[in-house]
């Protein structure tokens, strides 16, 4: 089932894409909670993600190096703002120098997702971007943020089922 919608709202700058999975609650928390899992998923297809360090705790981080066909890297880093295991986790996303260093120069967004139960089983996965400002959310989504972040997440039922 996947990626069943991505709204986009330029009033509240935000992005939210929801998901569905057949899994319950606990297994898709994995996704994120489990960093070989999340390498597996976090990123697009063609630029798949190296979690070099993984600490959901709230102030932790997460630093990754995504890999594109032609050897050519893009580096990012989470920094943990809340977490309730199994239900909802919300960090700091942003663009990281080659060194994993927040690049500050780059925009900066908040992501919220949230797991809840799907009636009928399964889970709902809902992630809500924030983008700093206006320009930024522009700027992300000219660059394909829409569809690399629906592709990412359509890899999610493969590591379910794995």
């Amino acid at each position: 089932m996947t990626v069943t919608s991505v709204t986009k709202d330029a009033t509240t700058r935000t992005m939210t894409l929801t998901a569905e999975f057949d899994a319950p609650v606990p297994r898709v928390w994995q996704l994120y909670d489990d960093p070989r899992r999340l390498e597996q998923w976090w990123g697009p297809p063609t630029y798949p993600a190296t979690v070099v360090d993984h600490d959901l705790s709230v102030g932790g981080t997460v630093r990754y190096v995504m890999t594109g066909p032609e050897g050519d890297k893009s580096c990012g880093y989470w920094i943990v703002r809340a977490v309730d295991a199994p239900h909802s986790l919300e960090w700091e996303n942003g663009f990281a120098t080659d060194d994993l260093e927040p690049d500050r120069s780059m925009p900066v967004m908040t992501m919220r997702m949230t797991l809840a139960p799907r009636p009928g089983g399964g889970t709902v996965m809902t992630i809500a971007t924030v983008f700093e400002t206006a320009e930024n959310m522009t700027w992300c989504l000219e660059m394909g943020m829409e569809e690399g972040m629906s592709s990412a997440v359509g890899q999610c039922d493969a590591v379910l089922a794995a």
